[in-house]
């Protein structure tokens, strides 16, 4: 059995304030007995003003992916696997700036597994060069994925995953109400219901474990969900946190589980990539 944890939680621009924030809530997670914990997008730096027209002058700092803030998460991590996003930066070069929406997997005794997000909304696509793949990598939890926001739209992106052995996959987040029919409430919200109906289908159709980790709170004209949640292989919401910060906790055995769901109906087995293109 592992116990596993995806937060809800506020990040801003000033990263120590960052690093401070997620020495506590490993601490609270690690008192609590997980042994992965997902943060969200923005962990470290924070996210976005907003999607349709963000302000190039208040971006995330761009963070080196070997620089001493990620060392920094190393050594609060310890024997935990952390999984947390931030903003990738390189040197420019002939096309322009070269900057990442990155995620980067941890633990103690280094970096586990790193993406940087492919899919990026049109308003937000020409601030970051896209990713060009999927891979899944072994953790002292199991074979684990990650993938960013917006990823998580496609279900091609948690298939690759799976396909590659992932059983559990950690969907790092900054997804905001609706920015063009916001909700009285945000249970009735579109993109409330958009976000947990992916975080559901993903598992249930890959019948893998998921991790959904997002930002809480207020920047810019981004109004954050919050929604963190761990589901089961069978789509089955296992915890979840509201719209406030929190930890979603679930103690799991993924390998039984996944075992257990895939006994009869092996979805990954019973492809038929050969039907999927044009019919001649």
């Amino acid at each position: 059995m592992v116990r596993l944890a995806a937060a809800a939680a506020s990040f801003s621009r000033d990263v120590a304030f960052d690093l401070d924030r997620i020495g506590v809530i490993i601490s609270h997670a690690r008192d609590a007995g997980a042994a992965v914990l997902a943060l969200p997008d923005g962990a470290l730096g924070g996210y976005l003003d907003d999607l349709r027209d963000p302000d190039p002058g208040s971006l995330p700092p761009e963070l080196d992916p070997d620089g001493e803030e990620i060392r920094a998460v190393i050594r609060l991590a310890g024997d935990m696997v952390v999984c947390l996003g931030y903003c990738e930066g390189g040197p420019p070069d002939e096309h322009g700036p070269v900057r990442y929406n990155a995620a980067v997997c941890l633990t103690g005794d280094g970096v586990l597994g790193r993406h940087r997000k492919v899919h990026h909304p049109p308003g937000v696509a020409p601030l970051f060069r896209p990713g060009h793949c999927f891979t899944a990598f072994d953790t002292p939890a199991g074979r684990m994925g990650m993938m960013i926001d917006h990823d998580k739209t496609f279900p091609e992106a948690a298939r690759a995953l799976a396909l590659d052995g992932a059983g559990v996959i950690a969907c790092l987040s900054a997804w905001p109400t609706s920015l063009t029919n916001r909700a009285p409430r945000m249970t009735q919200d579109r993109q409330a219901r958009l976000f947990d109906l992916y975080d559901q289908s993903r598992a249930a159709e890959n019948q893998v474990v998921w991790l959904s980790a997002n930002q809480s709170g207020r920047n810019g004209a981004l109004h954050f969900l919050g929604r963190a949640k761990v589901v089961g292989p069978g789509g089955e919401v296992l915890a979840r946190t509201w719209s406030k910060g929190g930890l979603a906790m679930a103690e799991v055995d993924p390998p039984a589980m996944i075992g257990a769901a895939r006994a009869v109906l092996h979805h990954l087995e019973e492809r038929r990539p050969d039907t999927y293109g044009r019919c001649r």
